[in-house]
């Protein structure tokens, strides 16, 4: 096999396959980057046997063949061979897998394995699919995956239900302390879908899109994977098996108190108070709300805190105290100027959703003891 490229390219494309590279496994070929130029194109890719991405490289096909190269050794000479994006990068390997990458003065001699050893990406149906725009398909995932349990202790918890409805995209998160819901309105209509996706592929899905709103994204969905396909890549994963959650149990149009607060100034006043908080202190941000106004108060080991916000109120005053981080995370992930929380009681979950439920971001309270207040 013999191959030219631009540097940039090369490393653009490892860049993207390395996200599917495992740091520990037992079958060392998957620790490689499969070179693939048996055919008309050069494809990269890497698998973990949970999450495989391939990506098409610009380049110049001067011997066709394939091979499997260490993902991390390939990475790190690429990187390094040159300062210049625009050199060309030369990888030669001979019958023995002998391997040769050479840009401008630098040559580096490495041993490849026989790329018929990699594990390909699993083949999938293209029939049952729906299609948006890169952009969207970023921002659904940015506004619900920091939700999602960051362990496997319960599978369900560590990814994501996709749901598809005729025209509608439903997105939904949980870790037990919170929902994050977001619904996305598809151009076509499409067949009824419902499958749980990995946190973790989602997450390395989002970092590849490029977040153009002229681009589109197709996702392909099967009995057991789903499939990505945008630009010239391809990332497919395998599902969490299982029946998701029933949300819409967990969701409640009753209130007591609704309150309409200007967003950006509630988010600034919640990270100011953070200041005093270090990580893994599970001191409460404590809200009363009275008349039109929100009083926020924190205490820590470092000081306190005490904040009054003009707000909107319909209903009951309120004491209630919350994690201040989960109000954080919601708050960022929406853009409207004036946001609406809806609150039973001290106990009860806060709602934070707009008025077509467009998003809906669920947060379970905090007990606080009346010495905090």
């Amino acid at each position: 096999m013999k191959l030219r490229f631009q540097k940039d390219a090369l490393v653009n494309g490892i860049n993207i396959v390395l996200k599917a590279v495992p740091s520990k496994t037992t079958m060392s070929i998957l620790e490689c980057i499969l070179i693939d130029a048996s055919g008309s194109e050069i494809k990269l890719t890497g698998n973990d046997m949970e999450l495989g991405i391939e990506t098409k490289v610009a380049g110049e096909i001067l011997e066709h063949g394939k091979i499997a190269l260490d993902a991390k050794l390939f990475s790190e000479i690429t990187r390094r061979v040159s300062s210049e994006s625009s050199a060309v990068v030369s990888i030669e390997s001979d019958e023995r897998f002998n391997t040769t990458i050479r840009c401008e003065n630098s040559v580096f001699n490495i041993q490849g394995r026989d790329g018929e050893e990699f594990a390909y990406l699993p083949y999938i149906e293209r029939d049952k699919y729906i299609c948006l725009s890169q952009f969207t398909l970023k921002e659904v995932i940015q506004q619900t995956i920091f939700s999602i349990s960051p362990n496997d202790s319960n599978k369900m918890m560590s990814g994501e239900l996709f749901e598809v409805n005729e025209n509608q995209l439903q997105v939904v998160s949980l870790d037990g302390h919170r929902i994050s819901i977001r619904k996305v309105r598809l151009k076509d209509h499409y067949d009824d879908i419902k499958v749980i996706v990995p946190g973790k592929t989602l997450g390395e899905v989002s970092k590849i899109l490029s977040g153009d709103n002229e681009k589109e994204v197709l996702i392909y969905f099967s009995a057991n994977h789903i499939l990505f396909e945008f630009d010239n890549t391809i990332v497919v994963s395998r599902l969490i098996e299982g029946e998701y959650f029933r949300i819409s149990q967990m969701l409640s149009s009753d209130y007591e108190t609704k309150i309409s607060i200007n967003k950006k100034e509630f988010l600034d006043c919640i990270e100011r108070a953070t200041i005093l908080i270090r990580e893994n202190d599970k001191k409460p941000l404590i809200i009363n709300i009275t008349d039109n106004s929100m009083q926020l108060k924190l205490n820590s080991s470092f000081g306190s805190m005490n904040a009054d916000l003009l707000i909107h109120k319909n209903g009951k005053d309120i004491m209630i105290g919350f994690n201040p981080k989960f109000l954080i995370d919601a708050l960022r992930a929406i853009d409207d100027e004036e946001i609406n929380l809806y609150m039973m009681n001290p106990k009860s979950p806060c709602f934070i959703k707009d008025d077509e439920e467009n998003y809906i971001y669920l947060i379970l309270p905090v007990n606080f003891n009346a010495a905090s207040v």
